[in-house]
């Protein structure tokens, strides 16, 4: 590989970071594309990147067209996850053409479902359905290009008051879990922070002459709601059970959010739609890619109480 140039977008988020950590470990020089609006904990990621070797941070908004005209020059390989800041599909498609017009030779785009192409009355998830209007677009204009399909991070689990993936802790120290999904039908899962960069690592390696138009369900664990709370209690080990309710919303949102969870409850709790869609596995090929992946007891057990910890609880203690 005579250019190691890897361009990353969103290199704060879960799956930036993660991608970004291994990248410059393994000797990628990484440009590493950062948004302005930087909460507290992305601008401690955003430092951690500035230390690593091999990374050049660019900070900017991905609404500003020189930025992105400048991007992918140079560059061979890139990673993109856009997040709901702005008009998703008008970046999504402004990155593409920056992409191909630069040369870029494997674009590694990470994309979701939109479940209403699959099945009459099945809702689109907003939040995941610019995603793959993005992803018919990359394949519109011929860009060489991966799709990766995220699983449910384990990292979305906190005992704060956040609805969907609250683990709440009770009275008596044990955790409750509730949620639309069905108790015994499985949901693929993932540890962004830990298993992503790998993957993604070994997909850019393998080349766009393995991959090129392929979508990958990248999660290592098919576990239902019930499993789940099984293996946090091994993890933790406290008592942690499943309910099947509706969603609760305890905290103020954004409405694009609140719109998105009203259409999870539908799909997933009413209609209990395949995650991915019907046309995607997972975990075969995810494991084929990387088998060292961090699964949900070793999550409930080593990063969970850090987490909940650096978010000012005390609990474990």
């Amino acid at each position: 590989m005579t250019n190691r140039t890897l361009v990353i977008v969103n290199t704060t988020g879960r799956q930036g970071a993660s991608l970004a950590r291994v990248a410059s470990a393994v000797g990628y020089n990484v440009r590493a594309h950062i948004t302005t609006k930087l909460s507290e904990k992305d601008g401690a990621i955003a430092k951690e990147l500035r230390e690593l070797q091999n990374i050049q941070v660019i900070e900017g908004s991905l609404e500003d067209d020189k930025l992105i005209s400048e991007l992918f020059v140079g560059a061979r390989r890139a990673f993109i996850n856009t997040i709901s800041w702005g008009d998703e599909v008008a970046i999504g498609k402004a990155l593409a053409n920056a992409a191909k017009k630069a040369g870029v030779q494997h674009y590694v785009y990470s994309s979701m479902p939109d479940h209403a192409v699959f099945k009459k009355g099945w809702p689109s998830l907003p939040l995941w359905s610019c995603k793959f209007t993005v992803e018919n677009y990359i394949r519109q204009i011929g860009l060489p290009a991966t799709f990766v399909y995220m699983g449910i991070y384990n990292n979305n689990f906190t005992s704060l008051p956040y609805p969907l993936f609250c683990m709440k802790l009770q009275a008596d120290g044990s955790f409750s879990w509730t949620a639309p999904f069905h108790p015994d039908k499985p949901l693929p899962w993932l540890d962004a922070e830990h298993d992503v960069g790998p993957a993604v690592i070994q997909v850019l390696k393998d080349g766009p002459q393995k991959w090129s138009g392929h979508r990958i369900g990248l999660a290592y664990q098919l576990l239902t709601p019930r499993q789940v709370c099984e293996a946090f209690a091994r993890g933790l080990r406290r008592p942690c059970s499943y309910r099947r309710g509706p969603i609760t919303v305890e905290v103020p949102i954004p409405s694009g959010y609140r719109s998105q969870l009203e259409g999870i409850e539908e799909l997933f709790g009413k209609y209990e739609a395949p995650y991915f869609g019907p046309d995607i596995q997972a975990p075969e090929e995810a494991l084929r890619l990387w088998e060292g992946y961090r699964g949900m007891e070793e999550y409930a057990r080593e990063v969970f109480p850090l987490e909940e910890a650096a978010n000012g609880l005390t609990w474990m203690h």
